[in-house]
């Protein structure tokens, strides 16, 4: 949906509006002017003054106003006033279209995923009573099993952003196991922000204890780390004009609660985003392709519930694209570790034995991408994992 199309739309209403308004205003000023000035006339003369000179000062006046054409002036602010919103008008309704009804499809949802997904969804963003109140009107108990977890990682942000480590660090540490075997560095990031809190708020002394017991188990998988933090040690009391004054940056905090959120989400089993967040928004963006599609096929009289694929691709941003499937767009067949998907140097994904046909099994022979114009050799195609 373009909104800033719309904005512009609504800048250049407000626009047209605020000229109209001011040239109205212009006119009745001048307007009110010219009769001051012959009421001023009329007042100056003595009582003597006739009844013909009464006329004749009035008969100035008319004559000054028609000069003026008050109706004519507005008329032309006017008419770019309502041109503008006319066009304003279309676009909404071009844009926010009321009936989006034609493009559901009947599909058979699972009701009690995705009310888990909705309790869910309400208990990442910490709003647990509201979670609650959800899980029982729709009585789906089961709603409640993320509850706990996602209790527990609210509480440990929420004390991060009070500089309080305590909560992450026992995570942390009663998921060494698990976080080791994903690669994560987390617990070193943790103390090594625990570290920086010591030494500028308890001193040198209690910063170097801290150091042998939490962050000396690190020392020999990230040396380089370490020394940078012994080094803060030559300057307690004036980090901030030290060469390690980057370590005080709260950005640092910013992205390990971004990090921790995400290992958190990945030992429960859960998503960093929150499908339903992820779903609505992919589905807002998309809207609007299926909306001039389905107008298209009700034109034709076909049946868009008879459809198995879309005749058209609904583009969505990157950070909609992830697949754990994929299916070869010609072949039809599901890709394997036997038939990988492969990335094509145009940009393009066929399968292993797509390309093999294409390229009639000779690895030096180029063919053409069946989606685009390029012509395409095996050994610029590289394989994708997924």
């Amino acid at each position: 949906m373009e909104l800033n199309t719309i904005k512009d739309a609504f800048d250049r209403v407000t626009k047209k509006q605020k000229l109209s308004s001011s040239k109205s205003q212009e006119i009745i000023e001048q307007i009110s002017q010219e009769i001051e000035h012959y009421l001023s006339r009329m007042g100056s003369v003595d009582n003597n003054m006739s009844q013909t000179d009464h006329r004749f000062i009035l008969h100035e006046l008319k004559a000054k106003l028609k000069e003026i054409a008050p109706l004519s002036q507005l008329e032309v602010a006017q008419k770019e006033l309502n041109v503008a919103l006319s066009k304003y008008q279309k676009r909404l309704e071009k844009s926010f279209n009321p009936d989006i009804s034609k493009a559901y499809r009947n599909v058979d949802f699972d009701i009690h995923t995705i009310n888990q997904i909705i309790a869910s969804h309400f208990y990442r963003e910490g709003q647990f009573d509201l979670g609650d109140c959800f899980v029982d009107e729709a009585r789906e108990p089961k709603g409640e099993a993320a509850k706990s977890s996602f209790s527990e990682l609210f509480q440990i942000l929420e004390a991060m952003k009070s500089r309080n480590l305590e909560p992450a660090l026992k995570w942390a540490a009663i998921n060494h196991d698990q976080l080791k075997q994903i690669g994560s560095d987390i617990g070193l990031k943790l103390h090594r922000l625990q570290f920086m809190e010591t030494l500028q708020k308890r001193g040198r002394d209690e910063a170097l204890t801290y150091a042998k017991v939490f962050l000396a188990p690190f020392a020999t998988s990230h040396m380089a780390e370490f020394q940078k933090l012994m080094g803060c040690l030559l300057w307690a009391g004036k980090l901030d004009a030290s060469p390690y004054s980057e370590l005080l940056s709260p950005v640092h905090w910013e992205k390990l609660s971004e990090e921790l959120t995400r290992h958190f989400c990945n030992l429960m089993g859960q998503s960093y985003e929150s499908p339903l967040s992820v779903t609505v928004a992919a589905g807002v963006q998309g809207l609007p392709t299926l909306l001039k599609l389905m107008n298209v096929i009700t034109g034709k009289k076909q049946d868009w519930q008879s459809m198995k694929q879309l005749p058209v691709p609904v583009d969505l941003d990157r950070e909609f694209q992830f697949h754990s499937i994929f299916v070869c767009p010609v072949s039809r067949d599901q890709a394997s570790e036997e038939n990988p998907p492969m990335l094509l140097s145009c940009g393009h994904v066929l399968c292993k034995q797509s390309i093999t046909k294409l390229s009639k099994n000779n690895s030096k022979r180029p063919f053409k991408c069946p989606y685009c114009p390029s012509e395409v050799e095996v050994g610029q195609c590289r394989q994708l994992y997924f």
